[in-house]
């Protein structure tokens, strides 16, 4: 019964709306104790600008980026957002109109421009956004704030301004990177984009950005590509959002949602299209999953096939025996999500949110197990010998080896989304939990939990309460895997304080602390959690 809880007040509505920043911390009324060991930030993304005067935007990905930040110290903590100062903002802000095309919303050519003006502007090419609305991750000593476009967006993460605005096509070749890069230890990020690949034909490229430099150079400008995925489809690469990385290896799942990129060149500018425009799904591809070695980077051209899925978040994946485990949060079918997302679906009332949900594709948390040795002898055999999974994995015919899932957790239109681990621990390694955002037709009313060896579940819900993705701080004196605490933003549009930051234990979901502020605030997306750095003193 936990996982069916209904919202026929239609209180989530609240959470698609505009809010102000914030010009100083507002002090958070806490209840419970914060665990000693919460000394720093969460800092998290979203839109928080919906209209632009009379203008509004139409999807979830287009509202302008707002930061916002609970600081905890010795006990105190506060609460405090600012728009991210982009391009894609100020010019809106000036101009009182979009200027900037976003995901879902056109930009259309100034009114008081004539047909020459606006001519040479189309002529110059389409400006793409920067609008950074979607997570925020270190890069060396600094912390960007992005989007999934070639534009990344420094920002200081004490007083939440804006510093520059960077252009990753300046040093790498890549149309644009996901909002998901993967961290190793000593600060080394890696990311995949799109990219133009040999003979004009598309592929992805994974780009690595080394650590903190000694000589205190930015990291950036030493970007370099490290291996190449190609395209199933020439001038139709796949939408991707994030990927995985074992110990030695990278896993790229390529999907049926395909980019039209002749569409994206020639019309959109001028018709007075958008990004969403430019998408299309093919049933017939059925899903490609690619492998490549890390060090030295390097593609296996092994053909991994399975059915249609719609992918944005990898939860983990990790080598064990001479397999490759990789468990994903999949939306099954070809159909695009994003179509879902419309601000209108979401606005609707209740009944009509659960009628959208019904036609949409259905999510569900799998396993999928690819062998890193294929014979080609044994075709028609399952190659997959790990006792504790019953994912497949079949060499066929034509030397594709098809894959079956093993189904991890499902439940009808109810989305275990926007995932976490115990990161530092085990990113890329053999591990038991993972936590969520409970999505309940497409609508966030829950946290997760789920063990992914025997797939028992735990939620934490109340009612009218709409929280965000769950970020998990480890108990630094702590041993087991799930010795912590889950940290999300919590948003309960009828209370006397409608946003908490929610501290919850991540053994049992039990509530541990909240600290809450009498401000609204929207819907976020991704973001961290930032320790306090010791000061020598």
């Amino acid at each position: 019964s936990l996982f069916s809880f209904e919202h026929p007040a239609g209180g989530y509505k609240k959470i698609f709306e505009t809010v102000e920043e914030l010009n100083e911390p507002l002090p958070a009324t806490v209840t419970g104790r914060i665990p000693s060991f919460i000394k720093g930030s969460l800092l998290r993304l979203g839109p928080g600008l919906f209209e632009v005067g009379s203008e509004p935007f139409y999807h979830l990905f287009d509202g302008q980026a707002l930061m916002h930040k609970f600081d905890f110290s010795s006990g105190q903590v506060t609460y405090f957002r600012k728009f991210v100062k982009t391009d894609a903002y100020v010019r809106a802000m000036t101009e009182k109109r979009v200027v900037i095309t976003e995901f879902g919303t056109c930009a259309y050519p100034d009114p008081c421009k004539n047909i020459f003006s606006r001519f040479f502007t189309y002529f110059k090419g389409v400006e793409v956004t920067d609008n950074c609305l979607v997570n925020v991750y270190p890069v060396g000593e600094d912390f960007y704030a992005v989007t999934e476009t070639n534009y990344i967006t420094k920002v200081n993460v004490e007083t939440l301004e804006t510093l520059k605005k960077v252009d990753l096509c300046d040093y790498v070749n890549i149309n644009g990177v996901t909002a998901h890069p993967h961290i190793e230890k000593d600060g080394t990020v890696y990311n995949i984009g799109n990219c133009m690949g040999k003979g004009a034909s598309l592929a992805y490229n994974i780009v690595r950005i080394p650590p903190q430099q000694k000589d205190k150079s930015d990291p950036i400008e030493k970007s370099k590509v490290v291996v190449q995925f190609p395209s199933a489809e020439r001038f139709k690469p796949s939408y991707v959002h994030s990927f995985g990385m074992t110990e030695n290896y990278f896993v790229f799942v390529e999907t049926p949602v395909k980019i039209h990129l002749l569409k994206f060149l020639s019309a959109w500018s001028i018709r007075g299209s958008n990004y969403m425009d430019c998408f299309e799904s093919d049933e017939e591809k059925g899903t490609w999953i690619h492998i490549a070695r890390k060090h030295p980077g390097e593609y296996i051209d092994y053909k991994f096939r399975t059915a249609a899925m719609g992918l944005f978040h990898h939860i983990n994946c990790y080598e064990d025996s001479g397999f490759i485990v990789v468990d994903l949060c999949a939306w099954k079918g070809f159909e695009f999500v994003y179509n879902y997302l419309w601000l209108a679906n979401l606005r609707a009332n209740w009944e009509e949110v659960k009628r959208n949900a019904m036609i949409a594709p259905q999510p569900e948390v799998r396993r999928y197990v690819l062998p890193l040795d294929p014979c080609r002898e044994e075709q028609g055999k399952n190659l997959v010998c790990l006792p504790y999974t019953t994912a497949t994995a079949t060499m066929r015919a034509d030397g594709t080896i098809w894959l079956e899932p093993e189904v991890l957790f499902s439940g009808p239109r109810q989305a275990f989304e926007f995932p976490q681990i115990n990161y530092k621990m085990n990113n890329g390694k053999n591990y038991t939990y993972a936590y969520a955002l409970g999505l309940n037709h497409f609508i966030p009313d829950r946290i997760c939990k789920l063990n992914v060896k025997t797939k028992e579940t735990w939620v934490w819900q109340e009612p009218d309460s709409y929280p965000s993705e769950p970020l998990f701080v480890q108990n630094p004196d702590g041993v087991d895997e799930d010795d912590g605490v889950l940290m999300t933003i919590v948003v309960s549009p009828g209370a006397q304080r409608p946003t908490c930051c929610l501290i919850l234990n991540a053994k049992d979901l039990s509530e541990v602390a909240r600290a809450e502020v009498d401000i609204m605030s929207p819907v976020t997306f991704h973001g961290m959690y930032k320790k306090k750095k010791k000061h020598l003193i």
